[in-house]
């Protein structure tokens, strides 16, 4: 038994910023599905990996899962809307979280959104449940980030003590 309840256990872990990205994805019609994850980690570099943790109670999730690949979508700083937008559950049966969004098709299908600062295309290569989440570790097939345009460089949205900001890198 823990000396804390969930609580402090999340207050206290508030203190680790973490990115936000938005994971996307399509169901196995084809429809486009995405979600606000804060929990996402680069696993290995060979062969290329990475992972996050949707919730158990994600109606999302297992509709994404079904499509066999994901795409991470790495937010910018100032893309506060698209990171709510995509946090909270959409309807049954429905994800208006894409509508009036100008997304386009990673090699996998996957959505790719608008401005972010980076993406990573993956299939999907093991879901483990892990307490009351989902650890989904993805096969990097590719990935592309902004500078690699030449683009204006953009800071990378990060969530730290319940807000969204951004990771300001040094020249």
């Amino acid at each position: 038994m823990s000396s804390f309840d969930s609580a402090q256990f999340r207050k206290v872990l508030g203190h680790v910023p973490t990115p936000v990205t938005v994971v996307t994805g399509c169901d196995a019609q084809g429809r486009p599905l995405g979600l606000t994850i804060g929990s996402f980690s680069s696993i290995s570099l060979d062969p290329p990996l990475v992972g996050f943790f949707p919730g158990v109670s994600s109606a999302s999730w297992p509709r994404m899962e079904a499509g066999g690949a994901f795409c991470v979508n790495v937010l910018a700083e100032g893309q506060d809307e698209l990171c709510w937008r995509f946090a909270k559950e959409p309807a049954p049966d429905s994800d208006g979280r894409f509508e009036g969004v100008a997304w386009t098709a990673a090699p996998t299908g996957s959505p790719v959104l608008p401005g972010v600062v980076a993406w990573i295309d993956c299939r999907i290569g093991s879901v483990t449940r892990v307490g009351d989440h989902w650890f989904v570790v993805g096969a990097v097939e590719t990935l592309h980030h902004a500078d690699v345009e030449g683009g204006e460089s953009r800071d990378a949205m990060t969530f730290y003590r319940g807000k969204v900001s951004g990771a300001h890198a040094s020249s």
